[in-house]
């Protein structure tokens, strides 16, 4: 088994002297249908969020406003991304491990997800995750 690896995406940016716009198509910018949307804010400082693995949805996060970084881990590899631009984002397969923390203040992560919200798509206990990485091989 491959081990799904996690990749930046530069969106489209549109200059304007009136302010820049940029965009998300789905099946076109990400390699999903986009099927739900979320956002964080407000996050306290010092907080983290997420702290699981999505068990077959793919996802992509874009700081759309201010900046966070998101630990991602796949089972072997290990790897930080920082998002403070709303022009990238970052795709995340199924089974890749993240919890997102240092958020700035006045941050907002908006989140794109391949599937609707269910409770047991997820692996919220990291062990279960390395069990289920290693067991797919």
């Amino acid at each position: 088994m491959k081990l799904p690896q996690s990749s930046i995406i530069e969106l489209p940016k549109i200059p304007d002297r009136r302010g820049n716009l940029s965009f998300i198509e789905g099946e076109n910018h990400v390699p999903f249908a986009i099927q739900r949307v979320f956002y964080l804010y407000d996050v306290p400082g010092g907080e983290s969020r997420a702290s699981h693995a999505l068990k077959t949805c793919h996802t992509f996060i874009v700081a759309i406003s201010g900046s966070f970084d998101i630990h991602v881990d796949n089972g072997e590899m290990k790897e930080t991304f920082q998002l403070n631009r709303s022009y990238y984002g970052l795709h995340m397969p199924p089974m890749c491990w993240r919890f997102i923390d240092n958020f700035s203040s006045g941050a907002v992560c908006l989140v794109l997800a391949s599937e609707r919200y269910s409770a047991d798509a997820y692996h919220r206990d990291y062990d279960e995750f390395l069990e289920a990485v290693h067991a797919d091989r």
